[in-house]
């Protein structure tokens, strides 16, 4: 049984999910990586202290429920939340958008935050000083053309996030949302634009410093980290470049 506090972080097996695993981990947590691709889990859970891979679809509530009672009967309690799993598809408008991918983006950004949420608040509660984190996006804060589905889903986290606040006053448990700008990850923008790398690369073209993964994690693992009766309701955290979702400068 690991005696560390235990840290689940969901969509780990990249980018933003990735590196939050690496910095608890830093931090002394006993790291649960969640995540669909078992095999990139795995390995990062191999290279870092007292972690423990668990291949998880957090859309799937049956395989949620399933993923608690794992953690019931594996660990002594669970301390941290980290919903990270999320994503976007798409930048059609409004007017010509396809439902499933709004349907795709809602069931993860906002049913996948709620899934986890609920199973392991019990958890979290009982242990006593317990923490869920939202990574939601400066979409959730602010629209933009071209990216309605993905604002609207991540509207839906900041308000899981606000609500869960207001209705966990007086109990044991942090809500924390992070809102990070512009990231440049190996993966975010490519899957929003269907594995195009042109149309992904020009997202990050002419900035010069984007936002990396590990930037994120620094704010989560300091947000986390903080003294128990300190609650980071809300950080929002952009590139220098970056003064608004529509506001970018762009050197030449």
């Amino acid at each position: 049984m690991p005696d560390r506090r235990t840290a689940v972080v969901t969509g780990a097996s990249s980018g933003i999910g990735a590196a939050t695993a690496r910095r608890l981990a830093a931090e002394g947590f006993a790291v649960v990586l969640t995540a669909r691709r078992a095999e990139r889990i795995e390995k990062l859970a191999a290279e870092l202290p007292d972690a423990e891979a668990y291949p998880l679809d957090v859309t799937d509530r049956a395989a949620v429920n399933a993923f608690a009672d794992h953690l019931r009967s594996t660990r002594p309690s669970v301390e941290v939340l980290v919903n990270n799993a999320g994503g976007a598809l798409g930048t059609d408008p409004v007017a010509h958008a396809d439902p499933s991918d709004w349907r795709a983006m809602y069931e993860v950004n906002v049913l996948g935050v709620l899934n986890m949420t609920q199973a392991l608040l019990p958890a979290l509660t009982a242990s006593g000083d317990g923490t869920v984190v939202v990574l939601s996006s400066t979409a959730g804060h602010g629209t933009y053309e071209g990216g309605g589905g993905y604002v609207a889903a991540k509207h839906g986290a900041h308000v899981i996030a606000e609500t869960l606040r207001l209705e966990l006053c007086g109990e044991p448990v942090r809500v924390l949302e992070i809102a990070p700008g512009m990231v440049q990850t190996e993966e975010f923008a490519l899957t929003r634009f269907r594995g195009d790398q042109e149309r992904a690369a020009k997202v990050y073209q002419g900035v010069a410093q984007p936002l990396t993964a590990e930037d994120v994690a620094d704010t989560v693992g300091w947000a986390v980290t903080r003294p128990s009766h300190v609650n980071i309701d809300l950080l929002v955290v952009r590139p220098r470049a970056q003064a608004s979702n529509t506001k970018v400068h762009r050197e030449g």
